[in-house]
């Protein structure tokens, strides 16, 4: 078998047979990029990961690192915000070609049709299911922004913010990166972006519960897996919860972050001592199996509605309906609720 040696992104010479050699691409040429109003006041980082889509976060540290991407000529940190007229320096690489991208299937594309919210000039928000990632990685072949560029027309379309692969609801992607810039400062300045969830949990939520304010720390295990838990070092977290309705042995609570963190609602919950249903992460486990009988599958935590506001508009509500999955839950649970007391 005929064979070559390429270098791959990491530096490292491999051997791989002759006709393997179009799974790698060489970006053919420095580039030099202006950037322009509507790029400005994004993360330098942030910004190569758009444009080397293919590269992993690695291989952006490092050439960031060692200075083969330049702002004005000059090096530049990951964290640098680009500005209007910035000239940026984008280096050759060699990106891994994956051929064809996986395609979303016909019944994908109609339910995302299907799902639209609400949409003007400049933002999208999408009813996401339940088991859909927001973008491909780590395995994920495609995700549901992937998904909506292959089967929407829109020139420019960014996720403004994230959920958990197996939460349902609203979410936001803008179609301007002007409105992706005023999203992600109101979402930092905590002020015009009100995200509220429903969510079952185990044992009776108090009414006098109210904020939860504890710290989150972002750790990885052993197996690479991302966790996150309460802990003094870590970044300031707040959720503001609501009892909605109590059954036997378990609560529907209303649930808005204040603050942004990963599995922010989750660990919180975890942390009262009133973990999430469903939740194989953060959850437990035996009262997940007792769940079951009442029809328990996934997560049970759902995007439910978002309140914002852009440029001088009145503030718009977009509300969505709790799957179906999820009502017949609670429609499962309804039977106990004559048994519940409510605690005080």
């Amino acid at each position: 078998m005929q064979r070559c040696y390429v270098w791959d992104w990491r530096g490292i010479v491999r051997m791989m047979p002759f006709f393997q050699q179009n799974t790698l691409l060489m970006s053919p040429r420095v580039q030099f990029r202006t950037i322009s109003a509507d790029e400005a006041g994004q993360r330098l980082d942030n910004f190569l990961l758009r444009e080397l889509k293919k590269a992993p976060k690695s291989l952006i540290y490092r050439i960031i690192r060692k200075g083969e991407v330049r702002i004005n000529k000059g090096r530049a940190k990951p964290e640098r915000k680009l500005q209007e007229g910035d000239v940026v320096r984008v280096p050759p690489v060699t990106l891994p070609d994956d051929g064809e991208p996986v395609k979303p299937s016909a019944a994908l594309a109609e339910r995302l049709r299907n799902a639209v919210l609400y949409e003007d000039a400049g933002l999208l928000v999408i009813n996401k299911p339940a088991g859909l990632a927001v973008h491909g990685g780590s395995g994920i072949h495609l995700g549901l922004v992937e998904a909506l560029r292959q089967t929407r027309d829109d020139h420019y379309l960014e996720l403004v913010h994230r959920l958990d692969r197996e939460t349902s609801g609203c979410i936001m992607l803008a179609k301007k990166r002007s409105v992706l810039r005023q999203l992600h400062q109101k979402l930092r300045d905590k002020n015009g972006v009100d995200k509220q969830y429903l969510a079952l949990v185990k044992g009776h939520w108090s009414r006098r519960r109210g904020v939860v304010d504890a710290p989150l720390l972002r750790t990885e295990s052993p197996a690479g897996d991302r966790i996150v838990r309460v802990d003094g070092a870590g970044k300031t977290a707040k959720t503001a919860f609501e009892l909605v309705e109590t059954y036997a042995d378990c609560s529907l609570v209303r649930a808005k972050p204040i603050t942004g963190r990963t599995h922010q609602i989750r660990v919180h919950a975890q942390h009262c001592k009133h973990p999430l249903v469903g939740d194989d992460k953060y959850g437990d486990d035996a009262f997940n199996d007792h769940m079951r009988a009442h029809g328990v599958k996934r997560l049970f935590l759902h995007a439910a509605s978002l309140r914002f506001t852009l440029d001088d508009q009145a503030p718009m509500l977009v509300e969505a309906p709790l799957p179906e999955d999820l009502n017949k839950v609670l429609q499962s649970l309804s039977g106990s609720k004559a048994k519940a007391g409510v605690k005080d």
